[in-house]
């Protein structure tokens, strides 16, 4: 939309009350246009209400239906609505490695969503990405991306969120012959050889809240760091709580959960979709992952696919 420029000022005289009447029309007609301006401009949803703790992500105007209405998203291919995702796409956030099967926590979620803003199965285009090129600073080549990604406010800088679709925690692993396997308190885990991945909250658990004698060990991907865990070269890794339970069930068998770690404060860490920068979709976005939590869909689906990460017992 092009900048609306103010008009210059003219000062009304004694001697001129015709100008005066021109400016102060001039000056309503200025006020109109700046608004419609604001009106139509992208919204930024990176501000502190972003991700409240109930996982919505506000804006300080709702989206119409209208504005959200399949045919009218500004997506990267116009009828298509772009997914992205990392390789291999792990269980159980999804299954088989295809995150198109609509198998899988978040691969149920994101149709789900799709069908709510208007998109058929068919519609929707699966893309790999990276994790650490989805919340990196940059013009985005998806339209969402999904993959246990936590909202903070240092990523929020870089990218937008949605409302938060999962409340998690982060859980220890380690071999059952382990000694770390005997932990019962943070305190227990600081002279513990423990791994995580590069740029996640498991390694953010571990730097700052286990804060271990020692630097842990960084991997790209968590199968790196399971691999890892078989071969003796750490002693425990740090992974979301249905991930952990995953792992210990089907994965790494010789191994066991030996804790999770309580919430901070009021507000839950969650995953969110993750959008670019100022993108026109996010309030839409949003609005459907509020809708899908309101309605007992998200609910629905985190029983259905996560049911396995029952309690674990809670490190202090």
């Amino acid at each position: 939309m092009p900048v609306v420029k103010r008009p210059p000022r003219r000062t009304a005289t004694p001697a001129a009350p015709a100008a005066h009447r021109r400016t102060a029309r001039l000056a309503a007609c200025f006020a109109v246009l700046v608004s419609a301006a604001v009106g139509c401009a992208p919204q930024d949803d990176s501000g502190p209400d972003a991700a409240s703790g109930s996982g919505a992500a506000k804006s300080s105007t709702a989206p119409s239906a209208a504005t959200c209405a399949k045919g009218k998203l500004a997506t990267h291919t116009p009828g298509k609505l772009t997914v992205g995702t990392d390789k291999p796409a792990y269980a159980p956030w999804f299954r088989d490695d295809d995150p198109s099967n609509g198998k899988g926590f978040e691969s149920a979620v994101a149709y789900a969503l799709a069908e709510r803003l208007g998109y058929g199965r068919a519609d929707v285009v699966w893309q790999t990405v990276p994790f650490n090129t989805a919340v990196a600073p940059g013009a985005k080549k998806f339209d969402l991306d999904v993959n246990q990604i936590s909202v903070s406010d240092e990523r929020k800088r870089a990218v937008d969120f949605s409302s938060g679709y999962y409340d998690v925690r982060q859980a220890v692993i380690a071999l059952k012959d382990s000694p770390a396997a005997k932990a019962g308190s943070t305190a227990d885990l600081k002279h513990v050889k423990l791994g995580a991945q590069v740029g996640t909250t498991s390694l953010d658990v571990v730097n700052d809240v286990i804060k271990p004698d020692r630097p842990a060990a960084v991997f790209q991907k968590n199968d790196y760091a399971k691999t890892a865990l078989k071969n003796g070269q750490v002693e425990a890794i740090v992974v979301d709580l249905p991930t952990a339970f995953y792992i210990t069930s089907a994965e790494v068998q010789d191994a066991r959960i030996v804790g999770q770690f309580a919430s901070a404060g009021d507000k839950p860490e969650q995953f969110g979709f993750v959008l670019d920068k100022g993108s026109r979709l996010t309030p839409c976005v949003s609005g459907a992952v509020d809708s899908l939590r309101k309605d007992g869909t998200l609910a629905r689906l985190e029983k259905e696919w996560l049911s396995e990460a029952a309690d674990a017992p809670v490190l202090k």
